[in-house]
Formats: C-alpha cells, sequence, structure tokens
C-alpha cells in the first residue's frame, strides 16, 4: 500500500505555469507601436525642422551680399544665413548638394532680399545677376610696346605708369595664364611681358590695380590663341620653335606691315633669312632698340649696341617688340611659302611693299618706291 501510495503521489502531474504567451505578445507589440511611435515622431521633427530650416524668412530690405572669387557655396550659405537671406545655412547647405546646385554659381555681388523663395535664389547666383559695377573701358591699339600701354593707361588715370612696368618686368609666374608661363628667364629681355598683352578694348572694373589688368590682359592672349586654326601647335613644333619665337616673329610683323595679306608673305621672308642665316635687319627692331623711336632712321641709327639690333645681330631678338594681332600671329604660324628675301615699303601712302629675291631686284625695287 505504501509503495502503491508512493507511486500514485509520484504519478500525479505536477501544477506548471502555462506560458504568457498572449502577454509577451502583447509587451511586444507596445514596444513596437511605441518604436513606430517615437519613430514617426521622430521623422516628423525632422521634416518640420528641414521644412522650417528651407522656408522663406520675413520679409525684409533688400541687401547686398557678396559671393567672392573662390568662395565655396557652402560657405556663402553662411553669409546668406548672417545677412537674414535664408533661415539656416546647415540645412541650405545639404538642400545645394541634395540638388547639385552650387558649381554654377557666380561670383559678384548680388542684391537679395530677405523672404526670397530658396529656388529663386539659387537662380540669381546660377544665372550671374549681378549688380552692375562702375568700369573703366580703354583700347590698347595692335603694335603697341609695353611703355606705350603704360603711358596710354597713365594718361587716362587707369594705371600709375611706374607701378605697371615694375609689375611688368618682374620675374614673377603668372600661374593662371598659360602663354605667360612659357616666357623665358632671359636676363636680355627689355620687357618681359613685351608682346604678350594683346591689343584689344577692354572693359574692367573701377579701380582696377595694374595686377589685374595685366592678367586680363595676359588672359586674353589665350583666348586668342584658343581661336587659332586647329593644328597651329603641331605647325609651330614642326618648325622646332617655342611660343616665345613665335610671338617674337609676330611681333616683327606687326611693326612691318600694315597691309594683312602681306602679313603670310613677310613672315615667309624672316623664315626664309633665318634659314640662309643671313641678319634680319629689320628697321622695327631698330627703333625698338633705342631710348626714342625716331620718324626716320639714320646710318648710325643701324649701330646701336642691343641684343635687338636685328642689323648687328644674327637670329631673333630675346623676344617680342610690340604686341601683335591675332593676324601677324597666324603669318608667324603659316606663313606664305616664297622665294623672297627682301622687301621695301613703297612710297605713294598705300603701306604697300615690294618683294625681291635677289638683292639686285632689291635694290631696283628701292630706286622704284623712291620714284613715287
Amino acid at each position: 500500500m505504501e509503495q502503491s501510495e508512493h507511486q500514485s503521489t509520484d504519478d500525479k502531474p505536477a501544477y506548471k505555469a502555462q506560458p504568457a504567451a498572449p502577454r509577451r505578445g502583447r509587451i511586444t507589440l507596445w514596444v513596437i507601436i511605441t518604436l513606430l511611435v517615437l519613430f514617426v515622431v521622430a521623422a516628423g521633427s525632422l521634416s518640420l525642422y528641414i521644412w522650417n530650416g528651407l522656408r522663406p524668412t520675413s520679409s525684409g530690405e533688400t541687401k547686398q551680399v557678396e559671393l567672392k572669387k573662390g568662395m565655396s557655396p557652402f560657405n556663402f550659405a553662411e553669409e546668406l544665413e548672417n545677412q537674414g537671406i535664408i533661415r539656416n545655412a546647415f540645412i541650405f547647405k545639404y538642400y545645394l548638394r541634395y540638388k547639385n546646385e552650387g558649381p554654377r554659381f557666380q561670383a559678384g555681388v548680388y542684391d537679395l532680399q530677405p523672404g526670397m523663395e530658396k529656388d529663386a535664389i539659387i537662380a540669381k547666383l546660377n544665372a550671374g545677376e549681378t549688380l552692375k559695377s562702375e568700369t573703366i573701358r580703354f583700347t590698347i591699339p595692335e603694335g603697341y610696346t609695353v611703355e606705350q600701354i603704360a603711358d596710354k593707361l597713365a594718361k587716362e588715370g587707369y594705371a600709375d605708369k611706374a607701378s605697371f612696368l615694375k609689375l611688368a618686368d618682374t620675374d614673377r609666374v603668372w600661374n593662371d595664364v598659360e602663354s605667360a608661363r612659357q616666357i623665358p628667364k632671359n636676363a636680355a629681355l627689355r620687357h618681359r611681358l613685351e608682346g604678350y598683352l594683346f591689343p584689344d578694348t577692354y572693359e574692367m572694373e573701377e579701380n582696377s590695380k595694374p595686377e589685374d589688368i595685366l592678367t586680363r590682359m595676359l588672359q586674353e592672349l589665350d583666348h586668342k590663341l584658343d581661336t587659332l586654326p586647329e593644328g597651329w601647335e603641331d605647325a609651330m613644333a614642326e618648325r622646332k620653335l617655342d611660343l616665345n619665337a613665335v610671338m617674337t616673329i609676330a611681333s616683327l610683323v606687326e611693326r612691318e606691315v600694315v597691309v594683312d595679306e602681306e602679313r603670310p608673305v613677310v613672315a615667309g621672308i624672316i623664315y626664309n633669312r633665318l634659314e640662309k642665316g643671313m641678319p634680319l635687319q629689320i628697321d622695327a627692331t631698330v627703333q625698338y632698340s633705342l631710348d626714342k623711336p625716331k620718324e626716320r632712321l639714320f646710318e648710325n641709327d643701324l649701330k646701336v649696341d642691343s641684343p635687338y639690333n636685328t642689323y648687328k645681330i644674327k637670329g631673333l631678338p630675346p623676344g617680342p617688340i610690340a604686341s601683335p594681332s591675332l593676324k601677324s600671329i597666324e603669318a608667324a604660324l603659316f606663313p606664305q611659302k616664297t622665294d623672297y628675301f627682301y622687301y621695301v615699303t613703297k612710297k605713294d601712302g598705300s603701306h604697300k611693299h615690294l618683294f625681291a629675291k635677289t638683292l639686285k631686284e632689291h635694290n631696283r625695287n628701292i630706286d622704284l618706291s623712291n620714284e613715287n
């Protein structure tokens, strides 16, 4: 009996607590709901924060805000916030990044008004709708020397002559200008930037400094070289010339020739004489060598001691003697092939030349010219 009772006691199933599955499920559900609510609240708060940061500010008086050269769009956003044009620079920066805006913003001073829509601000910056500042306007004729350019700018009140010439003669590297970086370091150069200041009409901001003017004129040469016929650099390389030599030849053509169709012919004569080892004997180089140019050169003038005097030296002078036109540069790159070695100016006022293959023919042309 005791054993059976014991067995019956052991066989009786013990009471166990049932799993609280429904309760745990409810807790999990509440946790999920709570997290969702928090997420929705956070997302809503973030959306509200972004919306509020991007909405227009209260209207106010128009302000002039400057986007300086080299200033990043993100830094400019902070300036816009400081001026009250936008509400939140931090959000505006990311809006620009999201919209891929900013790289096309143009430097300058803008009229911007508090209360403007963000996209209207961006459109204005992309279009470069800057305030028109007071400007200066000057024209540099073709064939002018650096000193003539400095004189003209000084007379018109745009630059101090001494400061202009001093800067034009320094050994500084004009990193933003490809052509200027190719100017050789040669102590024989009379003016380092001679020939590289492109002759043209310029309009620049008022109070531009000599450095600004020089940079602009040097950059214009780069722009003009980009318009030359395709293959011009190959043509230069085939003749084993560098840019300085081409600009030097172009300057000689510029000072010697008035009639455009004669420029390639005279350029060809220069190449012919160089190939034969003949001195160029170009009067314009003598004029450049003199302290003061003369209307008429005499025999003694041809004896002036100067690396630019092509009556005494063989080959090209150290550098250009003036600022050549684009047509003269093209002539130096693509000369007309002839058998001519000489030319003389007609005295009939036409500014044309008589060309000759031999010295005998040249002397006869001189007589013919003097008869006119």
